[in-house]
């Protein structure tokens, strides 16, 4: 696509590759292109899963490019469809998204990373949340950590702005495997094939179920599933796919998922 943002299709898998020397850090154009890029991946049904990565192995992603924003007088960026990075507030993003962590991930490249799904790291990777020393606030962190992980940890990083190796990202929750970083990439794209050969509907239904029950009630959220009121689970309970899951366990035969 463009020199900072390029993607790489397999089948059902769209890779999503950020490039800002020397630190991917991300700024208000950038951002704009990344919201597109996953906005088409959300739009098109040919497409199951996205990966984002980062080239070169030192930053994963350092987060809003500080050296662009001191030099512009804008308070309120516009970053785009989705929001930072293109997926803190994409709507109905449905799609499993993973990302694959290689190097320091600071500031919103933290908050890029909680944005996805599944997070895959490298042992040299370090995380941290240092906005509080440049006087704001690390927003989506702050909503999203502490739901994630235990509540005086997240408070821990945010208040203090500490780093946290890879290791003990893994060991509170915060990652789902550390591999060394020759096996990184091949490990996201093992995970990558497994989700896009899956249930399209069903993954479709485990995120839009996920999404909305965070702000509801146990019975409240059971209702609305049981109701059929959320178009996922819908479109999932009135599907082909539901029968040919049951006729291919039946027939103990490897089911074919059609996406309808």
């Amino acid at each position: 696509m463009t020199d900072v943002i390029s993607t790489r299709r397999e089948g059902a898998i769209l890779e999503v590759t950020l490039d800002r020397p020397k630190a991917n850090a991300i700024d208000v154009k950038t951002s704009q292109l990344m919201g597109e890029v996953f906005k088409s991946f959300r739009d098109n049904p040919d497409l199951r899963v996205a990966i984002i990565r980062t080239a070169g192995d030192k930053f994963f992603c350092a987060g809003m490019d500080l050296k662009a924003r001191a030099s512009s007088d804008i308070i309120d960026d516009d970053w785009g469809i989705g929001g930072w990075g293109g997926l803190q507030e994409l709507r109905d993003l449905n799609k499993p998204v993973i990302a694959c962590v290689n190097g320091i991930t600071v500031g919103g490249g933290f908050e890029l990373a909680l944005c996805c799904d599944l997070i895959y790291a490298s042992e040299h990777s370090s995380f941290a949340l240092p906005e509080l020393r440049a006087g704001t606030l690390a927003d989506a962190a702050t909503i999203r950590l502490p739901k994630r992980i235990p509540y005086h940890i997240a408070m821990g990083l945010l208040l203090t702005g500490r780093w946290m190796d890879a290791a003990e990202a893994h060991r509170w929750g915060v990652v789902n495997e550390v591999l060394p970083k020759e096996k990184l990439e091949e490990r996201v794209w093992e995970i990558a094939r497994l989700l896009a050969n899956g249930p399209p509907l069903v993954l479709a239904a485990i995120k839009e179920t996920v999404r909305v029950a965070e702000t509801l009630s146990f019975q409240d959220a059971m209702n609305r599933v049981a109701g059929r009121q959320l178009a996922t689970i819908d479109a999932l309970y009135g599907s082909e796919d539901r029968l040919e899951g049951a006729r291919a366990f039946a027939e103990k035969r490897d089911p074919v998922w059609k996406g309808k």
